[in-house]
Order: structure tokens, then C-alpha cells, then sequence
């Protein structure tokens, strides 16, 4: 009567026992993970710190809006391979063997895994519904806002500052107080009619329509391309415009990822987006809604191949191979369902069968325990 009573808490302890290696690993393997693509992606906005003279912090912030899309991407990742480690180790460790032995069933055994699972299935539908279309689109604003407007850009002394393809601008020296002594302009963005710009000193001055350059006791210099003289005009005062046409800050077209689920599914009401674009804001919406759900079918896929059938050193390469060629092709079939159903709007509820069937296969393998198949085995024999 007493191991009866003591059962259930024994199952707790056993329980939290295995639940509490799943979480350390878990927030270990996300971390290096997230670590890992939040500084490769970092890469590609160098660039605006050389040109642009971006702080280190608007550049960490900038960086950091990235990662609720980042760990959209990395937990059912994360989530498999603490799955398939942890329980792997166990295994090594002859820990579920002796589990098996005392009577715990396959659910139980699973029942770890299957909690952590949900924890981040509801994870990944905060991020999916809440934070990641907030931050992303926080980010494509602060990006546009950087790329466009002129105020974040940092002349450079003693350097050829290429504002854009078709702007530089030279600075000999700046003052403490903001002014710019010798200055060079070469403008050619109407490629007919180039020209230079000499000044002794000037400032950069931010307006509602963005930045420009004042520059005082000057001149300017344009040569006729169908006669090819050269043309100086002096100036006391010039004020040069340094926003480019078709870049100015208005209309910005914003993507799908930074939109709200309920805008994703009104996008034909939205005439700021063309037609042509409505499937991928369609297959948007629905991925954000099926998505989490390969959290339950990795772990379960994760587990069929670990727990279920007989525990043997000599078999668990392979079973942890299968299970990440599992993971890999469940992950690219999705990658290319969300861009088949993009194209073919049809196809949506493809999305959610997609999801669905590994959870029902994964969970029949993982319950389907060795005693039933040496006995559906002896009734064939």
C-alpha cells in the first residue's frame, strides 16, 4: 500500500527531474543559437555605421529588433535538439532503462518533453501573433529611417563621404560646434548636367523634407557636355539639397511580417497593396498560425525515435540520425509549402495537415511500446 501511495509523487519527482535538464538545456541551446545569427546578421549593417556614423547604441537597437523574428526560427530547432540530447544521454546513462523497469509507460517517460513543448508552442504563438510583427516592423522603420533621412549621417574629416551613388561629399575639418571647413560637393545625379561645389566653411542643417548642406563663400562648377566649357558661378550663401528624388521618407510599402494577423487576412481591402502580393500576406497569416504547432511534431518525432522500441547502445546512432533527418525534412517540406501556397492560395489548408500529421504520427510510434511489438511479431510468427 505504501509504494501505491508513494507512486504518484514518485512520478513527479521523475518528472521535474528530466523537465529540469529539458529547460537548462533549452535556454542554453537558444541562447548560443540566437547569439550565433544575431552576430552574423549583425554583419550586414555595418555598413551603416561606416557611412552612416550610427552610435553604438542605435545599432545594438536596431540589431535587437531582429530577435523575436530570430527565435521564431530557432525554437522548434532548439526545442528538437535538447529533446534528442537530453533523452539520448539518458538512455547512455541507463536512466530510462531502470524508469521502463519500475512501470513508467511511454507517456510518462515523454511526459517531460511534452510540457516543455507546450510551454513553447505558446512561445512561438506570442512571438507569431504579438512581437514579431511589432519589432519587425520597428525595425524596417528605424532602417528607413536611417537609410533616408540625412540626419544620421556623420561626415568624416579628411574623407570622400559617399552619401550615395551619385553624391560625395568632402570635409577637410569639423568644428566642435557643428561647422564644416572646406568643403567639396560632386553631384551627379542628373547625369546631363554634373557639377562641383567649393566652400570655405558650411553646416548641415536637418529640415522637414530632410538634410541639407549650407555653404557660404563658394563656388560652383558645371561643364556643358555638348560644348565642354567649364562654368563657375561665386556665391556668398548655397544651399545644397541633399535628398534624393524617389528616396524621400513618404510611402514606405510595408511586407507582410510587419503586419497584424487581422491585416493579413483584410489585405483585399488594403489598396496599398497590390494584388499580385495578396497570396504572400495570405500565406503569411495561416504560417503564423500553423507554425507553432512543428514545436508538438519535432519533439514527437524526437521521441518516437529515441523511446520507442527497445533501449540498445549499439542502435542509438542510428535512431538519433533518423530523427534529424527527420527534422530536416519536415523543416524544408514547410519552407517550401509556405512558398508553394504563396503562389497558390488553394493549397492553404495543406499548411495545417502539414502540421498536424507528424504530432499523430510521432505520438502512435512513441506510444507503440516494445511489449506490443514482440507481441504483434509472435501472433505473425
Amino acid at each position: 500500500m505504501s509504494v501505491i501511495n508513494h507512486y504518484p509523487e514518485t512520478m513527479n519527482k521523475i518528472t521535474r527531474y528530466i523537465l529540469k535538464q529539458l529547460f537548462v538545456g533549452m535556454v542554453m541551446v537558444t541562447s548560443v543559437l540566437t547569439c550565433i545569427i544575431w552576430l552574423s546578421q549583425s554583419l550586414r549593417f555595418i555598413e551603416m555605421i561606416v557611412n552612416r556614423g550610427l552610435s553604438a547604441g542605435t545599432f545594438t537597437y536596431l540589431t535587437m529588433l531582429l530577435l523575436p523574428n530570430f527565435l521564431s526560427v530557432i525554437l522548434p530547432i532548439a526545442l528538437f535538439t535538447v529533446v534528442v540530447f537530453v533523452y539520448n544521454k539518458l538512455i547512455s546513462d541507463r536512466e530510462l532503462v531502470v524508469m521502463r523497469a519500475a512501470g513508467l509507460s511511454q507517456f510518462a517517460l515523454a511526459k517531460p518533453a511534452l510540457i516543455l513543448a507546450s510551454f513553447i508552442v505558446i512561445c512561438a504563438y506570442a512571438l507569431n501573433l504579438f512581437l514579431v510583427p511589432q519589432s519587425y516592423r520597428m525595425f524596417r522603420e528605424l532602417q528607413w529611417d536611417i537609410r533616408y533621412s540625412y540626419s544620421h549621417i556623420l561626415l568624416q574629416e579628411g574623407a570622400f563621404n559617399t552619401i550615395s551613388s551619385d553624391v560625395t561629399v568632402y570635409v577637410r575639418e569639423r568644428t566642435k560646434d557643428g561647422q564644416l571647413l572646406g568643403v567639396l560637393v560632386h553631384d551627379q545625379r542628373n547625369p546631363e548636367k554634373p557639377y562641383s561645389l567649393l566652400a570655405e566653411r558650411g553646416a548641415m542643417i536637418e529640415g522637414d523634407d530632410g538634410a541639407r548642406v549650407v555653404m557660404f563663400n563658394g563656388n560652383r562648377q558645371e561643364i556643358d557636355t555638348q560644348t565642354h566649357q567649364l562654368s563657375i558661378l561665386y556665391f556668398d550663401r548655397y544651399i545644397f539639397d541633399m535628398i534624393l528624388s524617389g528616396n524621400k521618407a513618404g510611402f514606405r510599402e510595408r511586407e507582410p511580417r510587419e503586419r497584424m494577423i487581422g491585416e493579413l487576412f483584410n489585405v483585399a481591402n488594403d489598396e496599398t497593396v497590390p494584388f499580385v502580393q495578396h497570396g504572400k500576406h495570405i500565406a503569411e497569416a495561416h504560417k503564423r498560425l500553423a507554425s507553432p504547432l512543428s514545436n508538438f511534431g519535432l519533439t514527437l518525432a524526437g521521441l518516437a525515435c529515441l523511446i520507442s522500441g527497445g533501449f540498445s547502445r549499439r542502435s542509438q546512432v542510428n535512431r538519433v540520425v533518423l530523427a534529424v533527418g527527420i527534422m530536416v525534412i519536415l523543416q524544408a517540406g514547410a519552407l517550401g509549402l509556405d512558398n508553394l501556397v504563396a503562389k497558390e492560395t488553394g493549397l492553404v489548408p495543406l499548411m495545417y495537415v502539414y502540421a498536424v500529421l507528424p504530432i499523430i504520427f510521432g505520438y502512435f510510434f512513441m506510444v507503440w511500446t516494445p511489449r506490443r511489438r514482440v507481441l504483434s511479431k509472435e501472433q505473425g510468427a
